[in-house]
């Protein structure tokens, strides 16, 4: 069956439907039980929030992240015994017939697809532990760069460079995982913002990857994308809980796995290849992260510039001085959402243009967070005056 529209919105429905409704029930009971498990964030002078919240959101993101491939799992080896069952729903028929002839490559990905499961289960327990107990920033950094390590040097993923300097992509690489954990675990600071950046950027990557022809099949890139929209759906069921006013929160728990899934992702993804002359499609990650990329830097540059720790927990992130503006959380949460769309539909382009026209795409972006900066910087010339 080839690849057509009707059957790739076949496809996004498939693979987002069962984490969705798995992670909007499971998220639904977590609500019941945080109180009685200890998992409650109560507020504080750095928090947004002003009622006792629960937290543990994450669990129902990985239950709709983990059972969904379990599941998968289960079906695909009863179909390697049974080759020639069929369905009397035609629906079932047709989906049949599209996944037979990939079965034998998901099979060859199931140790690194589980192999990727279970470092993310790693982080996602740490996240939880610290949830539950509060763990020191020391314990929590040392694991997350212990795990990445052991993707870049253990299962020997890394970034494409398309540059021969020794060891610059194993370093860049994991820099990159332990950044976009630590990336989503700062944006939860407001109701629905962290999982939205996030349903959003795993939306638009998985979208790339089947829009954007696979450099060495000619194909859509099936195993990245369909993982991502997995964790698309597991971020949606999630979210309608944490919208507006949130609750529930993701927790540390729900941050890291959410940060790591997608720094992976990134990685094992091809963007781009020397064959096809579009090398620089490889910078579409950026361009779909350069919101959540420019909260972290600054929140970092901010607290070292004031001598604090780059640690500690403040207010000064990007959603925290939209809402100094005048902003409400609500408009601030929905003004962030609307800035990561269009960064990011620079990426759906990167595969389309050549070298010149990557580079206006990529001017564009780097013109919307130059907007931000100066209308950011605007505003506390403003405020400063005003109190003196």
């Amino acid at each position: 069956m080839t690849w057509s529209p009707s059957i790739a919105f076949a496809f996004i429905v498939a693979a987002m439907l069962p984490g969705l409704i798995l992670s909007l029930v499971t998220t639904s009971l977590v609500r019941r039980w945080a109180p009685k498990l200890g998992l409650v964030d109560l507020p504080g002078e750095r928090k947004v929030h002003v009622v006792p919240t629960p937290l543990g959101g994450g669990i129902g993101i990985w239950v709709g992240l983990v059972v969904p491939f379990a599941i998968a799992q289960a079906l695909v080896w009863y179909a390697a015994n049974h080759p020639d069952m069929t369905f009397s729903s035609n629906l079932l028929q047709r989906g049949w017939d599209f996944a037979q002839p990939h079965l034998a490559g998901y099979q060859e990905k199931v140790i690194p697809l589980w192999t990727l499961l279970t470092l993310a289960t790693v982080l996602f327990t740490v996240g939880l532990l610290d949830d539950l107990t509060g763990l020191g920033w020391k314990i929590r950094l040392a694991v997350q760069f212990a795990v990445a390590a052991t993707v870049v040097w253990l299962l020997g993923w890394k970034l494409s460079f398309f540059v021969d300097i020794p060891l610059l992509p194993e370093f860049v690489t994991l820099f990159w995982i332990v950044a976009l954990i630590n990336s989503f675990n700062m944006l939860d600071n407001m109701d629905g913002l962290s999982a939205g950046i996030a349903g959003i950027g795993s939306f638009m990557l998985a979208s790339v990857l089947l829009i954007a022809p696979d450099p060495t099949t000619a194909g859509p890139q099936l195993f990245v994308g369909g993982f991502l929209l997995v964790l698309t759906g597991s971020i949606l069921g999630f979210l309608y809980h944490n919208r507006p006013p949130a609750k529930i929160f993701m927790g540390d728990a729900g941050s890291y796995l959410i940060g790591f899934c997608m720094a992976v992702m990134t990685i094992l993804a091809t963007f781009g290849s020397y064959e096809n002359n579009r090398q620089h499609a490889i910078l579409a990650p950026l361009c779909i992260l350069a919101v959540p990329l420019y909260d972290l830097f600054t929140v970092l540059y901010i607290r070292i510039r004031e001598g604090r720790s780059p640690f500690q927990a403040d207010k000064c992130h990007f959603s925290h001085r939209l809402v100094e503006m005048g902003f409400s959380k609500t408009s601030a949460v929905l003004v962030i959402y609307l800035l990561t769309v269009t960064c990011g539909l620079g990426a759906l382009l990167l595969h389309m243009v050549d070298f010149v026209g990557a580079i206006f795409v990529l001017l564009l972006v780097f013109c919307v967070l130059c907007l931000i900066a100066l209308i950011e910087k605007a505003a506390r010339r403003k405020e400063r005056n005003r109190s003196e």
